[in-house]
């Protein structure tokens, strides 16, 4: 892993994954992860942060993909809806590096709410 991030731009992703993991009803986990799938800073209520920062970079390349194939301009965020909850991928373009925010949520959460909090958590990212 080729990481240069400023020890407070770990400290910022590892705060504001407990914050939204706190404050947002449904969500199971937040994991901020690499491109390359290795797991930056998480809070979870359950799973394994390493297998889900891992799976981030896969839907993230996907959904990079798509949006080129498809001349949409650059992949923002994924969701995958299931009959029981949802996965989003959001990404995070930086200066030095370019992150994910992976957020896991169960059926009581409010899509909206998520996707709304997972780009704020991605501007607060980028601009740190």
């Amino acid at each position: 892993m080729n990481m240069n991030l400023a020890p407070e731009v770990m400290e910022v992703a590892r705060r504001e994954a407990e914050l939204f993991l706190n404050e947002v009803d449904g969500v199971t986990a937040v994991v901020v992860a690499s491109i390359d799938g290795f797991d930056i800073a998480s809070a979870m209520k359950e799973g394994d942060a390493a297998r889900v920062a891992a799976m981030a970079s896969s839907i993230s390349a996907i959904g990079s993909v798509v949006s080129q194939e498809a001349n949409l301009g650059r992949s923002k965020s994924v969701t995958i809806n299931t009959e029981s909850g949802f996965a989003m991928v959001h990404g995070v373009y930086r200066h030095d590096s370019e992150l994910i925010v992976n957020v896991i949520a169960n059926g009581d959460a409010i899509l909206a709410q998520v996707a709304y909090r997972a780009a704020q958590f991605a501007r607060t990212l980028a601009d740190t």
